[in-house]
């Protein structure tokens, strides 16, 4: 059956190998992961877990013991150097790893600061592994001054916390308004009242200069040339997908590493999944973060290396939370022209749905499971209801799935 050898430990990487064995792949299984732990949740980590809701071991995507169970040799702590493809080679330093089939879940990096801005002064952190939320938890103290630099969902996230836990929050968003890059004008709105309702001072619009200090972040000035004293920094900028590996190897990169339907690289011995990797969807690479697709394509990749040959299709949906709010996301607003607004009887429960002329492309739901399980069931069912009845709250949503 040969040797599969997995680079990446993280959701795609662990959800790849489990696949394997599951579907009866008899040959040697490896997995090299650069972290010392075995491959968790990372969502929990700007959340419950630097909230103090959520303990190590409930991390973990699966016991420890699961990979011996499945004759999953799981390196840890192991740093790849470089892929030999004539050789068919994978590099840990002196060692060599020989692959009959090598699958790269690289995953994605956060973006830092230059140093030229302070970037690389202590006390700036990024959220991104393990290592990142236990270095900044300590600094969670009710009343410290915290900067949050992007007001993406990692950033808001970190802003919920940080607030939660009684620290005093500043978050600046250079774009005209937070969520830009993701979401409507509403959902915006949304969550600017959320946090301001939380004490959140958020400021769009306005850049970052540069962090001040000597040696440890103590201060910032601003695009609009105000100066602020913080205590810590929380970047949340956007992240990089890791293609690093990959490219060394001379593989085609496209927005993330370039992969075919089926999760095959331009290297018909290796193949991608998960935030690392693009696929086509729509004419177009798309190249999806977020935990379902991590699974759902890393899942499809184990199948296709078994013989499979099924098309990845993505099933479109994210997630996040931020205080006592619950967003969830059904489909890609790319494009969108019209946004549907539905009210819930419950405070603070609503529902956005994105158009497009007559096509309904996404729902954002903050505190509506409904809406969202009916607007992920019409999405990917291609089938899309008449705006004015998802207007009309005296519309039982259920019966748009009948339209």
């Amino acid at each position: 059956m040969g040797h599969v050898v997995v680079i990446g430990a993280g959701q795609a990487g662990s959800s790849l190998v489990a696949r394997l064995r599951n579907r009866g792949f008899e040959g040697d299984v490896t997995l090299i992961g650069a972290e010392a732990v075995p491959p968790y949740q990372r969502p929990p980590l700007s959340k419950k877990y630097l909230l103090g809701e959520m303990d190590l071991e409930r991390l973990y995507l699966r016991p420890e013991s699961f990979y011996a169970e499945h004759d999953i040799d799981l390196r840890l702590g192991a740093e790849v150097t470089g892929i030999d493809r004539a050789a068919r080679e994978v590099h840990l330093g002196a060692e060599r790893v020989a692959y009959d089939v090598l699958v790269l879940t690289t995953g994605s990096a956060p973006r830092r600061l230059p140093a030229a801005i302070g970037g690389d002064l202590a006390g700036v952190h990024v959220v991104r592994d393990l290592a990142d939320a236990d270095a900044m938890e300590p600094r969670f103290v009710s009343g410290a001054h915290v900067l949050i630099v992007g007001g993406g969902y990692i950033g808001l996230e970190a802003a919920a916390v940080a607030a939660s836990k009684g620290l005093s929050v500043t978050l600046v968003e250079m774009s005209e308004r937070i969520l830009q890059r993701v979401g409507a004008p509403e959902t915006s709105d949304y969550f600017r009242a959320l946090h301001a309702a939380h004490g959140v001072d958020i400021r769009e619009g306005v850049g970052l200069e540069t962090l001040l200090g000597e040696g440890h972040v103590s201060g910032a000035r601003l695009s609009d040339g105000t100066e602020i004293d913080v205590d810590f920094v929380i970047v949340g900028v956007g992240i990089a997908p890791g293609t690093g590996l990959a490219e060394a190897a001379g593989l085609e990169i496209d927005n993330g590493i370039r992969c075919d339907a089926h999760g095959r690289t331009s290297d018909a011995h290796i193949w991608a999944a998960g935030d690392c990797a693009s696929f086509p969807y729509r004419a177009s690479q798309l190249r999806l973060e977020s935990v379902p697709n991590a699974i759902d394509m890393a899942e499809c990749v184990a199948d296709n290396i078994m013989g499979a040959e099924t098309e990845y299709v993505p099933q479109v949906w994210f997630w996040s939370d931020q205080y006592d709010v619950k967003l969830q996301i059904a489909g890609l607003n790319t494009g969108y022209d019209r946004i549907v607004t539905r009210p819930e009887p419950a405070e603070g429960a609503v529902s956005f749905w994105y158009y497009l002329g007559g096509t309904l492309l996404a729902v954002d739901a903050m505190n509506a499971p409904r809406a969202y399980m009916v607007g992920k069931r019409l999405i990917e069912g291609g089938t899309s209801p008449d705006p004015a009845l998802v207007a009309d709250t005296g519309v039982e949503l259920k019966s748009l799935l009948q339209t």
